[in-house]
């Protein structure tokens, strides 16, 4: 077979070029016709299925009709009716991660003032002092740059070893302090921290002289807002060798944290173990923690009187990485009455002075911070916004398929995809805009140190907050004086 050479010239010439775009105008006019026909089809099958779907919404009678199910579920609770398929799955305590989503009442309901006239907003050039001295009668006083702490949240048990040097390291550049959780210390998380608190926890582990003698401060435990004073158990058949090494254990053996503190059997056995811990530590400031209850009075009264230089008090709205939910929604006081009780006993009974007072519950935003210091807080620990901080847009390694607690927690499927010093950088960002908007707000109530806010720069929107913190309402006219 013989193949002609096609000329370019006399073939453009043989072509009509209306026929062309008679052709090419069909050609697009029949696939426009075939989409418009496509999706009329479409239309057609989805408005049937609507029309059927709801004709049987709008007859079935109520106990057979579909819509039941939302109006049961939404009576009863999406959480309710999640949790309850969760207990009868497992058949014993479930264990729910990152707190409590119930609503208690909140620092929400609170106000600032706003000084502009009878009390004149200071300058905007003036330096704000937002530093915190904790345990100032310690011998060997901790002091941080911002009245915000990094929660004490425990390795193993919680997060990966990366997410607390992530942790400790974002802290350290923000020049603040870190708690080192319930879990032993990790070399890598005390090297990259800067002021490190230890919590003398109620485990079976570490306390060693080491960890007594290398931190800044010591947390005796005694419960928190999230678990109370339950103790725990974690299974020896979770524990893999890289925990078993840093929790110092045997194989087999499982990570039990009592109910009481081993040392404290009764009230009388603290302040022994108070100065054993000051002699050891060389003077650091040695507090406790506790869950705020009904008894908050009387168990400020034996930690005060038994020498300690600060409390850290955990509101109701407290969290961990596991604890069954009724020890998260049906125990404790709301962090705001907490504060505010704690803080009146401490300056009624003259411990305002010498004991420092920490906070934590749910305290997310520079304004929480703020106002948990004008109630009379020292400082506050942060600890689900931290890690939510920390992470930021790292957690687009792990959506939509996981959770973005995959990225932090230990043995999780995102775990190694942490990029640490990405998340320190993150989190310093975070505490240091926290750190300026909490100055805005000193200067913006015409104040210049973080010690002079008070409760009478706080107003309430809310009857119960008013009268349970000793605020007036913010519909209540200001009496004044003018001369």
């Amino acid at each position: 077979m013989k193949f002609r050479k096609l000329n370019a010239k006399k073939f453009t010439k043989k072509l009509n070029t209306k026929k062309l775009v008679a052709y090419g105008v069909g050609a697009t006019g029949a696939a426009a016709v075939g989409l418009f026909g496509a999706k009329q089809a479409a239309r057609k099958a989805v408005q049937s299925v609507n029309t059927h779907m709801s004709r049987v919404l709008m007859t079935d009678i109520y106990d057979e009709n579909l819509y039941e199910l939302f109006s049961s579920t939404y009576r009863i609770g999406i959480k309710e009716v999640v949790e309850t398929n969760l207990r009868a799955t497992e058949g014993k305590a479930i264990s729910r991660p990152m707190g409590s989503p119930k609503k208690f009442p909140n620092m929400d309901s609170l106000m600032f003032n706003t000084a502009q006239l009878y009390v004149m907003p200071t300058p905007f050039e003036e330096e704000i002092d937002v530093k915190v001295t904790i345990g100032k009668s310690a011998k060997k006083p901790l002091e941080i740059e911002m009245p915000i702490i990094i929660a004490p949240m425990a390795y193993g048990v919680a997060l990966s070893k990366k997410a607390k040097v992530a942790l400790a390291k974002g802290a350290a550049l923000a020049g603040t302090a870190i708690g080192s959780g319930e879990g032993p210390v990790l070399k890598e998380e005390r090297e990259a921290a800067k002021k490190y608190i230890y919590q003398y926890h109620r485990g079976n582990w570490g306390k060693t002289e080491q960890d007594l003698t290398n931190c800044d401060a010591i947390e005796i435990q005694f419960g928190q807002g999230a678990i109370g004073g339950v103790g725990h158990v974690f299974n020896a058949k979770y524990i893999d060798n890289e925990m078993r090494e840093a929790y110092g254990i045997s194989p087999g053996e499982n990570i039990v944290a009592h109910s009481r503190q081993p040392e404290v059997n009764r009230p009388a056995d603290l302040p022994q173990l108070i100065e054993k811990l000051k002699r050891i530590s060389g003077g650091v400031p040695i507090g406790a923690k506790i869950a705020a209850g009904k008894y908050i009075e009387a168990d400020l009264d034996i930690l005060c009187n038994s020498g300690v230089d600060f409390i850290t008090v955990g509101g109701a709205e407290a969290a961990t990485k596991g604890s069954p939910p009724i020890l998260q929604d049906d125990f404790g006081v709301p962090t705001i009455f907490a504060i505010n009780r704690a803080a009146e006993w401490l300056s009624k009974n003259n411990f305002k002075n010498s004991v420092s007072l920490l906070v934590g519950g749910k305290i997310r935003t520079p304004g929480d911070m703020l106002k948990a210091c004008a109630l009379g807080a020292d400082a506050c620990y942060i600890g689900s916004i931290a890690l939510f901080a920390m992470s930021h847009t790292q957690v687009l390694k792990v959506l939509p398929y996981e959770p973005p607690t995959q990225l932090v927690w230990h043995h999780a499927k995102g775990e190694r995809q942490l990029h640490i010093e990405e998340a320190a950088e993150s989190l310093k960002k975070f505490l240091n805009a926290c750190k300026e908007e909490i100055g805005e707000g000193i200067k913006g109530l015409g104040k210049l140190r973080l010690s002079e806010v008070n409760k009478e720069d706080l107003m309430a929107l809310d009857e119960m907050i008013a009268k349970g913190c000793g605020i007036p309402m913010v519909y209540e006219p200001f009496e004044y004086e003018y001369e």
